[in-house]
């Protein structure tokens, strides 16, 4: 997870979010904005969720979410190694943001079971933070899609009922949306 060479141009992307204090999201409000106007240092933020620096993981990560708003297309190239980061990361901040960004990704239905199962491993994390974007991934992955929105509703009720208080709360709101017709999402 080391920083690799890259151009000069990628190397101070990454390099504007070291530093500082991990409290802080630092420069990633910035660097979002210099990546939604030039798209192609977009490859070099997400080799950044792999930096051997935590500060810069978490910051691009942030900054990736941000971007990826307005513009999930973006992410299409990048599915197999969000996924497989999904799978490795241990670290809080770039668990709960990558949760916000599976459900931009377009999935087969493979890697949408794949991805459920991570969600649902994300719910056992020791961040409340986590736990609760992970329980919001999980509607939006799975919560409208005929194989898995059984489960889904099943987990997320589980949840309204036994999670933290936040959990309960986005639980309870995912349910009476779904209660309504409406799709619960939040991307």
């Amino acid at each position: 997870m080391k920083r690799s060479g890259g151009t000069v141009r990628a190397g101070a992307l990454l390099d504007r979010l070291a530093g500082g204090d991990r409290r802080s999201i630092g420069r990633s409000e910035e660097v979002a904005r210099d990546v939604e106007r030039a798209p192609d240092l977009l490859p070099h933020l997400v080799q950044g969720l792999e930096d051997a620096d935590e500060r810069v993981r978490m910051r691009a990560a942030d900054a990736l979410e941000k971007v990826t708003r307005e513009h999930p297309d973006w992410l299409r190239p990048f599915k197999r190694r969000l996924l497989r980061l999904a799978a490795e990361s241990t670290q809080q901040e770039v668990r709960w943001h990558l949760a916000q960004l599976l459900p931009r990704l377009p999935l087969t239905d493979g890697e949408r079971r794949r991805a459920l199962v991570l969600l649902d491993g994300y719910l056992d994390d020791h961040s409340a933070i986590v736990r609760t974007f992970a329980l919001q991934a999980l509607a939006d992955v799975g919560g409208d899609h005929p194989a898995t929105s059984s489960a889904v509703r099943r987990r997320i009720a589980r949840a309204a009922e036994s999670g933290t208080p936040a959990m309960q709360a986005r639980a309870r709101k995912l349910l009476s949306h779904w209660a309504s017709g409406a799709a619960p999402r939040n991307r």
